[in-house]
This record gives structure tokens, sequence and C-alpha cells, in this order.
């Protein structure tokens, strides 16, 4: 059994810093912050946040999008996802960069913490990942399909966590020379590991079309034996 609330992480300009908090009722837990794609704090998302607090993790889906006009959760498909993009291309990573600070200070201090807190992310938010690794303190962290990493190659030796980068080789989203570049780029780091997989863009999303079972459970028992090291 899971509880899970809607928690308030900040203030600011009116507006409140939700996000989805999932976990066990009783005793400490090791915490993850999922990082959403460019649609937000949606039901895949949650679902993502609720199979890790099944496992015993203290987890919770930052709303990244709060400062936006629409802060809400997107449809993958239809109008919606037009709002999404827009939306992201107008998002600050720096900003959002000190939102995932603010998220995972949060987590670390809750009474039901064990003082371990990693981050997952995917799309838009496997890139907030590498930025989470290198600037807001997290003990280990993954990024799956992320978009536009290599804008944060310079921030590498910041990076002291053990940190997963997973690749699409048929991603029509992130260009190969963008893999390439990363993998490169992060080549000899002692923490950063970088697979690939014969798959396309979203490959671990149950519900998206080129979803892939056998490159994602490959992938999440990678992810997993990171994440359940901060046990």
């Amino acid at each position: 059994m899971i509880t899970t609330a809607t928690v308030t992480l900040a203030t600011g300009n009116g507006r409140g810093f939700d996000g989805h908090m999932a976990r066990r009722p009783t005793g400490k837990a090791p915490g993850i912050v999922v990082l959403s794609e460019m649609f937000g704090l949606n039901d895949p998302m949650r679902e993502v946040a609720d199979g890790y607090a099944r496992r015993g993790f203290a987890v919770i889906v930052p709303n990244l999008f709060w400062r936006s006009e629409n802060s809400q959760g997107l449809a993958y498909d239809g109008p919606e996802r037009e709002i999404a993009t827009a939306r992201l291309e107008a998002f600050d990573r720096d900003v959002g960069g000190d939102d995932i600070r603010t998220a995972v200070d949060w987590l670390r201090s809750q009474p039901f913490s064990t003082g371990k807190v990693g981050a997952l992310g995917f799309c838009a938010g496997g890139t907030m990942a590498f930025v989470a690794a290198a600037r807001a303190g997290v003990d280990a962290a993954a990024s799956l399909y992320g978009v536009g990493i290599s804008d944060h190659l310079g921030e590498i030796d910041a990076v002291r966590c053990p940190m997963q980068i997973h690749y699409a080789s048929n991603d029509r989203f992130v260009p190969r020379s963008e893999m390439d570049t990363v993998a490169n780029g992060v080549r000899g780091h002692p923490t950063i590991e970088v697979y690939f997989y014969a798959a396309g863009h979203s490959f671990a999303n149950p519900v998206r079309p080129n979803y892939d079972a056998e490159a994602a459970k490959l992938a999440w028992s990678r992810i997993d034996g990171m994440l359940e090291a901060m046990r």
C-alpha cells in the first residue's frame, strides 16, 4: 500500500510549486525526483512515481512548469501537444535547475527520508536529470532520451554521483550528432555511463507508440540497479 498526495514545495508570484508525492505510509526510504517530459505532471509520470513507491522509495514528481501560463499536465497528442512544445521552448533550464534543487532539498529534509535522493528524467526531463547531477547534489541520476544534454557538457566536472544516460539509436527527436557529442564528451568520466538501444524516442513509456518492451526492460534493469544502491 502507498499513500499519494499533492504537496507544495515553494511559492512565488502568487503560485505554488506543486508536486505529486508517493511513498509507503511508514518507515524511512531513499528518495527519487522524477523529472517529466515536456507534457509535465501527467498520469504516466504519476504512475512512474507510484510504481517506485510500491517498491519502497519516496518519490516526488515536481511540476517544473509551475511558472508557466499553462502549468497543467498535458496530453501526448492533439492540441495540447502544441501547448507543450511552446511551453518547453520558453522553459528556462537555469530556473528549472533551481527548482529541482528545491525539490531535492525538500525530499531529503522529510522525516521519512533516509537522506539519499536520486533523479530520474525523461526527454526534456532527461536533460534536467543531467542538470540535477551537476547542480542539485543528488546521489544518483538517470536520463532517458534526454534532449540537449550537450548544452551542459561544460558542467561535467560537477557531476560526482553515478549517472546513466540512455539513448535510443532511432530517436527522431535527438540527432545522432547530439548523442555522439555527449558520448564522446563524457568518455573517461568515472561516474557517467552511456547506453544505446535499437529503439525510438520514448521507448520506455508503455503508453507511447514507440514503446519497446525489450529495450525498456534492459534500461530499467540498469537504472534500478543504480537506484537500489542508494538503500
